[in-house]
């Protein structure tokens, strides 16, 4: 409990002593430099270990050898690129130019780290040199290699992460998704063994959770291959440091691109795809472009004014033939019209949609709004196998479809934030697996869960929104939801233009009477 404590207040030690670097410097900047000085006090500590090491195996001849580091996943740091030299020249006025030049050494170094680590930030930003050489100080007591099981470099980070979304706030803040979103996803969809596929990764934190869940369940890194894409350059960078202080291999393409312009993955077939992607993203494509991608693979094409839906194409067309995705969306997707309503139905008719879970409010830092988590699964039919020590009976869920509504899950955080802990997350999971495996004891729960049949979902125009499924005890039975607020909606909205036009004939006697109503 004590070393627990101790944790927590070096994580927060180091928040505030980066928080000092705020006033001049945007969040959205000053979060590379920070995280990018925790990596340089990573990687530096565990080459001093290696070195060290071959000290101590009478191996000195080839300390200074990259080869005798890279076949330890160890990255090979030149002298003046090493944390001692930067905490030993921390209060000299080239401290910001030391550091760039540091970085960029290692990544020339160390082919791996190709486009990773942050480019003349600390130069380009003009810091307070005395607050910068605090933030060393305040770095310095890290020791990252100190508990290699418990990862503490690797926790600090995700810390980092969540606050600096945080701090980011509505509108920005995209490079990170909510751990407990995260966890809640692998839980599920349990990525266990193949390839893992995030096409909008932002700052890697799916195959963290996913290497995560491995460990947990005795599992091996060794079975999992990672694939990612990110378009935004600075966010690519926190993926690629994100995933190296964890040892993670990952092939995120080879530059920062948009996923639809430039696929950097055309060939792959996924075994688990993990995503959130920008929700509701405008203008993705102009109307003559992607006509014809053959991700569509023959649904209509997606509208241009909104990409959910080819996000969701996106990740069927990367699905294997035993392929499970889990992926959030704003909640618009599960009834839109037009062509989406026409993919909506066909993913429907081919079987791919074997959960649909609405999730509270407040979970996001970026916006409020209750958003869903989606599974398609391209083999819904019965199957047996074993993965690890987990045993694994899947009964035939074809032509089924089980809706959650998460709504009133969820815990408090961060005053105004709403989070799941393990608890709920495993009630969350079982009662999905319990569905999927076993149809005895599965059941229905009002205000939960419902297993809704495809003729129903037919019957409800291949509406995905649970609310038409599931059964609400504390509302009237019969009263559709979703038919009462149109209804309220068009009354309102008449209610509105009936105000104006009494307004505007009021005006007009007033002008006539000679008198002029300035509002």
């Amino acid at each position: 409990m004590a070393k627990a404590k101790k944790q927590k207040f070096m994580e927060e030690t180091l928040w505030e002593s980066a928080n000092k670097l705020r006033g001049t410097v945007e969040s959205s900047e000053y979060k590379h430099i920070v995280l990018g000085l925790i990596f340089l006090k990573f990687v530096s500590d565990t080459f001093e270990e290696r070195k060290q090491q071959l000290i101590d195996e009478d191996q000195e001849a080839f300390i200074d050898m990259v080869e005798f580091y890279t076949m330890q996943n160890v990255f090979y740091i030149p002298e003046n690129s090493r944390w001692s030299f930067i905490k030993q020249n921390a209060k000299q006025d080239d401290i910001a130019l030391k550091i760039d030049t540091a970085l960029s050494t290692i990544e020339k170094n160390n082919p791996s780290l190709k486009g990773a680590l942050p480019d003349n930030y600390f130069s380009r930003l003009g810091l307070d040199i005395s607050k910068l050489s605090t933030l060393i100080d305040t770095i310095n007591n890290i020791n990252t290699i100190e508990d290699k099981g418990h990862d503490i470099v690797g926790r600090v980070y995700e810390y980092f992460l969540s606050k600096f979304a945080i701090a980011e706030g509505k509108g920005k803040g995209e490079f990170y998704t909510p751990k407990s979103i995260v966890n809640l996803i692998a839980n599920m969809i349990e990525p266990y063994k193949g390839k893992i596929y995030d096409p909008a990764c932002g700052s890697g934190g799916m195959f963290v959770q996913s290497m995560k869940f491995i460990d947990a369940h005795n599992g091996s890194k060794k079975d999992i291959s990672v694939y990612g894409q990110e378009y935004t350059a600075t966010t690519y960078k926190l993926a690629k440091m994100n995933l190296a202080i964890r040892g993670i291999s990952a092939n995120l393409g080879d530059v920062p691109a948009d996923t639809f312009a430039k696929d950097q993955h055309k060939d792959l077939k996924a075994d688990f795809i993990m995503a959130n992607p920008p929700f509701n993203q405008k203008d993705w494509r102009a109307a003559n472009e992607l006509v014809d991608d053959p991700r569509w693979n023959g649904y209509d094409t997606p509208p241009t004014s909104n990409a959910n839906y080819g996000w969701i194409l996106n990740m069927v067309s990367k699905l294997s033939q035993n392929g499970v995705a889990g992926f959030i969306l704003a909640n618009g997707a599960l009834s839109g019209g037009g062509e989406e309503y026409k993919i909506r139905k066909k993913l429907i008719e081919n079987d791919l949609v074997e959960s649909i879970v609405i999730l509270p409010r407040n979970m996001f830092y970026t916006t409020d709004i209750s958003v869903t988590l989606w599974i398609l699964n391209a083999n819904k039919k019965q199957r047996e196998f074993e993965q690890n020590n987990l045993n694994k009976v899947h009964r035939d869920r074809t032509n089924e479809i089980l809706f959650m509504d998460l709504r009133q899950k969820g815990i408090p955080f961060e005053k105004k934030y709403t989070q799941f802990d393990q608890e709920i997350i495993d009630e969350i999971s079982s009662t999905y697996h319990t569905w999927q495996s076993d149809k005895e004891t599965y059941e229905d729960i009002a205000e939960y869960c419902y297993s809704a049949s495809k003729d129903e979902v037919e019957k409800k125009d291949y509406s995905l929104v649970p609310s038409k499924y599931i059964e609400f005890t504390n509302r009237d039975e019969n009263i559709d939801f979703d038919t009462k607020m149109t209804t309220l909606q068009d009354e309102f909205t008449q209610l509105l233009k009936n105000e104006e036009k009494s307004k505007q004939e009021l005006l007009i006697v007033f002008k006539e009477l000679g008198y002029e109503i300035k509002l």
